[in-house]
């Protein structure tokens, strides 16, 4: 026993030690044979083709084939119809020669070379066989009803089986159920018979596959007859007919017709397919159902066929075997049937054919067969062949049973072992070789092979080796400081390294190495970890309405370097092709969306390695088909059921019914709403009005929109009754002053509830114990009471009365008779002033009797009859306030401050107003003024300006005098410190002194009463600069006024005008509200160098390039002196051009003068403007009109802006410098000025 242990723990680490040997040794080693392909053990051949019978092997050196046929050997050269293929084992048989029964033998595979032989299995060759129906004569079968039967089928014996189908003439399946249907044999079973069952046409099929050949049988005739035919045809058909019942059947408990006695048995082998069948016979048709005694039923691989009478268990194991129950069930009993099942087993593997073992010399290692198989199978071995007891002996092997252990191999015992392990049920035969070699390491897998894996997931990176002795495998990454052995690293025997998670660190280049006692190897592989695919954006549910565009999203994110490829499915299948299905980078449109469209559409986003997908479901939703089948049940005199079949509701649940009638008698062609019920329900209790002839139609709503109306119902007819219920809306009103007409809302003809419909109407004066007036009215809804007294309430009662009697007692309602005007006004009219602007009125109410109808309200009339000072106009001008309801008090809001006014109050009700109450008066104090109407600006100069102004034209008392606040503002719009100063009221202008020159000032003016001062009125004005050495006016904003004042600049309609210097000019701009649409703009060019420094005191830079520039130009100018002296005289244009911006001025190389200005820049409008017209800036023809000719404060511009003013002496010297030329040179201090006009 001791023995035996040591030796199974030696056979295990041999075996642990040579797991990974079962490599594919490469083709250029020397090796045995090795069966790759061969026919199956029982190989059905088709008579009509060649036979092929495969054997295909592989070696080094390439093995030669032999066969054995029936166990001897087969010489293939001697057979004329049977050829070998080149380089290959496979038989070709030529049937075009011979018969295919003729190659119907064992037949096997023999490959060997020096090192071995392999065998293959035992090649049963049997040729398909689809033999005809024998001829048989079929009865015509008359069976009673109810009775059971069973068609016969018989096929012919085939090979393989047939399979079986019945069909009529029309090649028609005929119809199963679970009172008919077919067995596994092909039988046709019948629990119970009915008369529809007769035909002349049961045939039963037979189909070959191999030979896809269809058989049939003669067609079987039923007839099934009741008893009262069977004595009809007892006597036509006695000779002929096979009869099975005189008498019709009764109903019976259930009877087994398969299997037949009370229990039966099957065997089954392990992995076949198990099959057991119960059919049972009785009246009514019997239900099978099926259990297991011993255990239960396995679930995933049990399903049951043919209406529940077949049980089909898969892959069959031996915990199958046991006992099952089918029981057969009617009610009028049950009948049980059991199977015993047992489960035999063919030899299987246990852990798989014995592997291949590659070996070098002194190794040692062992070759297992372990099988298992019930009964329990025989194990036997061969080498090369050869029953391994009758080969050569070989020291180092040893047979244990089941085991081959080899000890200290060497070279030149390489050699083909086969295990053959057979039961009574089957076998298996596996070759294995045992090659011995003497082979440094090689690395099988691709060099720089690239491997790519998605972010996460698992990578696996292969290094398949060979050698002899096994090579041991080391993995390096990049640098290879260190091998990868432990976490995140695995590596696996054969060699591959896997990492569980890789992440994007792991990208990199991996060395594999492969050593053995006979050398190194080693193997570059690259691992790139991608970012996965994800879809970011999933498709949503849609619920769409027919005919509409549905709309899903699939916004997807990928690698980068992977290529993606987008593909939708529709219930996981193709799309259909349809150009109304419009496919985008990242979404899928239908338009014009049908009913076949819906369902669940995948989107699918595919890479090279990885996929993501998202499904969404598409609704198509349309309003609902019309009900049918309308139907009226039980029918009363005032009801009646109506109940109705709900049409397709397409997706959308159905909300509601409305039910509608149409009135056949009073309302053809119009259809009305009855009622409504929930969508839930199919019938509804209606009620019926009498004297209608009813017709109901159906209408279905779901959420989409109501269906169309079903078709009409049958007519109801009512009978006319007296009217249920009376007119409602019953008022009673004055037109005129002295009558009452009372109204109503009339009946309908839903109402009316017969024919002759009128109403009697009754009134009298609300007093104690009046009597009652009565008249009768037809066709109408209002009646006129006349010579009523006026305003005087009534009780009124409208009923309704037909042919068939009157309506019930009518309600009492209340009325009025005609108002007339109110005979009145309000006593004791009196105001409260309250302030300058408002005051409350009260008045006595008038008492109800002079109003004489409604109180509508009271009404104040007021007037403002004249101010109270002086200037201000006479004013009589009504305005009136209405006060709806029972008031005593009112305000009267927005009067005028210092003003009489007059006020009156009336009383109005329906009819009209009433006389006015006296006049009152209402006399309001003093209020703060308005503001100035006016305020100008003029004779702006250096330090001083002059401000006019005109006083309120809403004074509102008497003006005690003005108040004045200015404060200058700098060029960024900050204020200065504010002056205030106090005016009297009788001034209207006043100059103010002292101010800084070319600054720009705001002003504000207000007047002041005894109440204060008022809203201010401002505006803006800029003192001029120093006008000592002013060379020329320019146009400047505003536009010129239509009346200016002498020597004054108007400001008004402009306003905030300023300006400021930069290295471009300067900036003028300003607000401007008048109504001109172009606007011309004077401005004044001075060469104060006062004023410049002022102006750039703090831009040292500025003043420095200033001087520069005049340096030169007067250096020029000393030159062109000098060359003038010499060549000729200096013409007046030339001067006229030296006053222009030397920065235009070009020199000219001949002479030395100055080209020619480009007043391209003299167009544009200047910077800084506000003004919504179009800002142009215009400018006379000559730049100079205004700088060579007196001060610009001297000049006047007139409405269309041309100058009007008088030269002054420098015109007359202008005009005679234009006729002659100078003589003699200028002088410096011209120069000079001729500098400052560049400047």
């Amino acid at each position: 026993m001791m023995e035996r242990r040591r030796m199974d723990a030696a056979l295990l680490g041999l075996f642990l030690v040579h797991l990974a040997t079962a490599l594919e040794v490469p083709l250029d080693l020397p090796q045995p044979p090795t069966i790759t392909h061969q026919s199956p053990k029982n190989y059905i051949i088709d008579p009509r083709e060649n036979i092929i019978i495969h054997c295909e092997a592989k070696g080094k050196p390439h093995p030669s084939f032999s066969w054995t046929r029936n166990g001897t050997h087969f010489d293939i050269d001697e057979d004329p119809n049977v050829t070998m293929k080149p380089n290959s084992g496979t038989l070709v048989v030529d049937i075009s020669r011979a018969k295919a029964e003729h190659y119907e033998f064992v037949y096997q595979c023999t490959a060997r070379n020096k090192h071995g032989t392999a065998v293959s299995n035992n090649i049963v060759v049997q040729q398909s066989r689809s033999p005809l129906w024998s001829k048989e004569r079929v009865d015509p079968i008359v069976i009673s009803e109810g009775r059971s039967l069973v068609l016969r089928c018989r096929p012919p014996a085939g090979l393989p089986p047939p399979i079986i189908f019945w069909m009529d003439n029309y090649f028609q399946r005929l119809p199963q159920s679970a009172r008919v249907s077919q067995s596994l044999n092909g039988d046709l079973y019948f629990s119970n018979v009915l008369q529809e069952d007769s035909r002349n046409d049961y045939i039963c099929y037979a189909r070959f596959p191999y030979t896809q050949t269809i058989q049939q049988k003669q067609p079987i005739v039923v007839k099934v007859l009741n008893l009262d035919a069977i004595n009809d045809t007892m006597a036509a058909f006695y000779n002929d007919t096979d009869l099975f019942s005189e008498e019709p059947a009764d109903e019976r408990k259930p009877n087994f017709l398969i299997p037949s006695g009370p229990s039966s048995s099957k065997t089954v082998l392990r992995g076949q397919v198990l099959e057991m069948e119960c059919i049972a016979e009785g009246l009514p048709t019997p239900e099978i159902s099926w259990a297991k005694v011993s255990g239960e039923l396995p679930t995933k691989r049990t399903s049951f066929l043919h209406y529940d009478k077949t049980l089909r268990i898969v892959d069959v194991s031996e915990s199958d075997a046991g006992e099952y129950r089918c029981t057969a069930r009617n009610p009028l009993g049950s009948v049980h049937q059991t199977i015993r099942v047992t489960v035999k087993a063919a030899p299987y593997w246990i852990s798989g054919a014995p592997r291949n073992l590659v070996l070098a010399p002194g190794e040692s290692s062992v070759l297992t067969c372990r099988a298992s198989g019930t009964p329990k199978p025989s194990v036997s071995w061969a080498m090369n062949g050869i029953p391994i007891e009758n080969s050569p002996k070989d020291l180092s092997r040893k047979v244990e049973d089941d085991t081959i252990i080899f000890t200290d191999v060497q070279a030149g015992s390489s050699a083909v072992y086969q295990c053959n392990v057979s039961n009574d049920y089957g076998y298996l035969l596996s070759n294995a070789f045992v090659n011995v070699l003497s082979e440094p390491p090689r690395v099988l897998t691709q060099n720089n092979k690239v491997y790519q894996v998605i972010k996460n997931r698992q990578a696996s990176i292969d290094c398949a080796s060979f050698g002899s002795p096994i090579p041991k495998i080391t993995w390096f990454k990049d640098s290879r400081s260190s091998t990868l052995d432990g976490d995140p690293y695995v590596l696996h025997d054969n060699g591959t390294l896997e990492i569980h998670t890789a992440q994007a660190h792991n990208s990199g280049k991996y060395t594999c190495v492969a050593r053995n006692s006979l050398g190194i190897y080693e193997n570059h592989i690259y691992l790139e970890v991608k970012e996965p695919t994800r879809i970011l954006k999933q498709p949503e549910y849609k619920v769409v309405q027919l005919g509409r565009s549905a709309v899903f999203e699939c916004k997807v994110k990928h690698d980068p370097s992977l290529i993606p490829t987008m593909t939708w499915l529709k219930d996981d299948g193709e799309l259909p092709d349809d150009e109304r299905l419009i496919v985008d980078s990242d979404s899928l449109t239908i338009v014009d969306v049908s009913e076949s469209d819906a369902g669940v559409y995948t989107c699918i986003m595919n890479t090279t390695l990885d996929h993501d997908s998202a499904s969404a479901e598409l609704t198509v939703v349309e309003r609902p088909d019309p009900p049918t089948d309308l139907e009226l049940t039980d029918q009363k005199k005032r009801s009646v059921q109506l109940t109705w079949i709900p049409g397709d509701e397409h997706n959308s649940p159905i909300q509601k019914f409305l039910i509608q009638y149409e009135d056949f008698l009073h309302h053809r062609g119009h259809w009305h709403n009855l009622t409504e019920v929930p969508g839930t329900r199919t019938t509804a209790h209606l009620k019926l009005s009498p004297y209608i002839h009813y017709t109901f139609r159906v209408l279905a709503l779901n959420a989409v929109d109501f269906s169309r109306p079903s078709f009409p119902s049958r007519m109801v007819k009512t009978e006319p009754a007296a009217p249920d219920e009376n007119p409602t809306g019953v008022q009673g009103f004055g037109t005129e002053h002295d009558n009452l007409v009372i109204s109503w809302k009339p009946l309908s003809g839903l109402q009316a509830n017969g024919p002759g419909l009128h109403y009697k109407v009754m009134w009298r004066q609300k007093v104690v114990d009046s009597d009652w007036t009565t008249v009768t009215v037809a066709n109408n809804s209002k009646f006129v009471v006349s010579g009523t007294p006026t305003f005087v309430p009534y009780e009124l009662k409208v009923q309704a009365v037909n042919d068939h009697g009157a309506g019930p007692e009518p309600a009492v309602a209340h009325g009025y008779s005609g108002e007339d005007l109110p005979v009145a006004a309000p006593d004791n009219v009196q105001a409260v002033l309250l302030n300058s602007t408002l005051a409350e009125v009260h008045w006595d109410p008038v008492p109800a009797k002079l109003i004489r109808g409604h109180l509508k309200g009271y009404k104040v009339y007021y007037w403002k009859e004249h101010s109270l000072h002086k200037h201000n106009p006479h004013l009589v001008k009504s305005q009136i306030l209405t006060f709806s309801g029972n008031h005593t008090r009112r305000m009267l809001p927005d009067l005028h401050p210092f003003s009489l006014y007059l006020f009156n109050v009336r009383v109005y009700n329906g009819k009209g107003e009433g006389p006015p109450s006296p006049n009152h008066q209402i006399v309001t104090p003093e209020g703060v003024p308005s503001a100035p109407s006016s305020l100008r600006v003029s004779n702006p100069n250096l330090d001083s300006l002059t401000l006019e102004w005109s006083p309120p034209h809403e004074r509102n008392g008497h003006i005690t005098g003005y108040t004045l606040r200015y404060q200058p503002v700098n060029d960024s719009n900050e204020l200065g410190p504010v002056e205030e100063l106090a005016l009297p009221a009788n001034e209207t202008s006043l100059t103010l002194l002292n101010l800084k020159y070319s600054t720009r000032y705001k002003f504000y003016l207000n007047a002041i009463t005894v109440r204060g001062a008022g809203p201010p009125i401002s505006e803006e004005a800029v003192t001029v600069m120093d006008e000592g050495n002013t060379q020329t006016p320019h146009p400047i904003a505003p536009s010129p006024p239509r009346r200016p004042p002498p020597k004054a600049r108007t400001v008004n309609p402009f306003g905030n005008v300023s300006s400021s210097f930069g290295e471009d000019g300067t900036l003028i701009s300003w607000d401007y509200w008048g109504p001109e649409q172009n606007v011309y703009v004077e401005y004044i060019v001075t060469n104060t160098v006062a004023s410049r420094q002022v102006d750039i005191a703090t831009q040292g830079w500025f003043i420095g390039l200033m001087c520069a520039i005049a340096l030169l130009i007067l250096i020029l100018l000393i030159i062109c002196f000098i060359q003038r002296n010499k060549g000729g005289k200096y013409p007046v244009k030339e001067k006229e051009d030296a006053h222009t911006d030397p920065e235009f001025q070009p020199m000219k190389d001949d002479d030395c003068t100055f080209g020619e200005y480009s007043d391209n820049e003299d167009h544009k409008p200047l910077k800084g403007s506000r003004t919504p017209s179009n800002g142009t800036v215009k400018r006379d023809d000559s730049d100079d009109s205004l700088v060579d000719y007196g001060e610009g404060g001297d000049g006047q511009f007139n409405e269309d802006g041309s100058f009007i003013g008088q030269y002054s002496g420098k015109s007359a010297s202008r005009e005679t410098a234009g006729g002659h030329e100078s003589s003699e040179a200028p002088s410096p201090i011209n120069t000079m000025n001729s500098l400052n006009s560049f400047v």
